[in-house]
Order: structure tokens, then sequence, then C-alpha cells
């Protein structure tokens, strides 16, 4: 995979697809040394994450993480969750935030070059062709391997480039011994990891690796 100095590239985060991911794989995210690895290698022009956020409660565990990326370079993207009672009368909270990303992206893709989208929703294909068709390169980076992969198969083929988080690991991943950074934890039922969430279930940059970056 290759990067330009001069392209114009912008992250988008599907940050609970990404977190669940990122669990699913066993580490966590140094969000500090992902902006770094990204602007050190093109024109990063912005980098944007999106999470709902359950705002009913006093305290979040998430709020600091979203306060510390709004505050350090990340373009944040959230709204509040919507709770509801299903049929089986079971509540559930539901947090998509779809709909802002790709609008997001359709809006930014006249002033990039390539975008790199971190999910491995399927529903994003159709964004990901569309913005091809606009001559924008597109990366998507998610994982074939966790049980099951995180990644849907038509989304990957779609893609100008897939990359496996894993090829990422080793440059991203928070360092057990580093607690000064924010990263994501296992936020439970305050991060909403999918569209709802169910109270009754309780050779990628190669020389910075060789580096050991």
């Amino acid at each position: 995979m290759k990067f330009y100095p001069q392209e114009r590239v912008a992250l988008f985060i599907d940050g609970a697809n990404l977190y669940a991911t990122a669990k699913a794989l066993g580490f966590d995210i140094d969000y500090k040394r992902l902006q770094e690895v990204f602007a050190s290698k093109c024109n990063m022009v912005r980098a944007f994450y999106y999470t709902a956020l359950v705002d009913d409660q006093e305290y979040s565990p998430i709020r600091p993480l979203v306060d510390w990326l709004d505050y350090n370079g990340y373009t944040m993207v959230t709204k509040p969750t919507k709770e509801f009672t299903d049929s089986s009368g079971r509540r559930k909270i539901k947090g998509n935030m779809d709909i802002e990303l790709a609008i997001d992206v359709m809006e930014m893709a006249a002033h990039l070059e390539h975008i790199v989208l971190f999910s491995g929703d399927g529903d994003f294909r159709r964004l990901v062709e569309a913005v091809q068709r606009r001559g924008v390169r597109v990366t998507v980076i998610s994982t074939l391997r966790s049980q099951p992969a995180m990644i849907a198969d038509e989304l990957r083929r779609q893609a100008d480039n897939f990359v496996d988080l894993t090829e990422l690991q080793s440059i991203i991943a928070r360092k057990p011994a580093d607690q000064s950074r924010v990263h994501h934890r296992d936020f439970k039922r305050d991060e909403v990891e999918d569209d709802d969430y169910d109270e009754d279930d309780d050779e990628f940059f190669e020389d910075e690796a060789a580096e050991g970056a």
C-alpha cells in the first residue's frame, strides 16, 4: 500500500466498529500514534471519529476519550443514542452513525485524493463505489483474522486497498506500560458497539515497522 507525501488524505473512523475490531484482536488503539503514523506519510487533511453517546447518564466512561480526541486533532461527530423497547419487551439502544459518516465522505470527496475508512461494515460498499467514481482512492482497514472476520466481503472487494488491522498493530497498539494516553477500554453499555445494544447480552508502512515505530 502506498501513500504519497502531497496526497490529500482523510481518515473516517467508525468508532464502534473499530473498537469491536481491535477488541476481537486483543489490543487497544493508541490514537495519538495512529494520527502520527498517517500524518507522517501523507497530507492528512482531517481525521473524523464517529460515535454515539448515551447522554442520559451522569457520567459516561467514553467521555474522556471523546474529549481527548476532540482536543488532539480529531474531528468528532457524535449524536445521542435512541432507546426503545422491542416486541419482546427488551430494552435496546440504537446508535448508528452510518448516515453521518456517509454524508461527510461525500462532502469531503471533492477535496481529497485518498480516503481511509476504518470500518468493516458492508453497508459502506455503495459509498466507496460512489467516491471511486469521483477519482478518489479508498483504503479500508478492518480484519479477516478474527473469528468471525470483521470485514464484509463485498466492502473488501470494492475497496482499492484493504489493510488488515493486524498489519498496523505493532505501530498503533497502546503499549501496556503507557498509561498516559487515552484509549478505548471495555465500555460495556456506555459504548454502543453496533446498531443496537440488547440488555440481555451481557507490508503496511513497512519502513515504520522495520524501524520499530
